[in-house]
């Protein structure tokens, strides 16, 4: 048996891992835009927001 094998196993782990990194990212960017929509209707707002006053928020 060659070691083809071994370098196809290895790429198609690989490729699995990239996969479900990626995956994992896109979920896990939804889910916090669904928090950031969630807090926004409460009220709450992002401390990147401008204000509306121009003052120089936190100095």
């Amino acid at each position: 048996m060659s070691h083809a094998f071994y370098v196809i196993g290895s790429y198609a782990l690989t490729a699995a891992i990239c996969l479900a990194l990626t995956v994992w990212v896109y979920l896990d960017g939804r889910a916090r835009q669904a928090e950031l929509r969630t807090l926004e209707a409460q009220g709450i707002r992002r401390r990147s927001a401008s204000t509306s006053s121009g003052e120089d928020v936190g100095t």
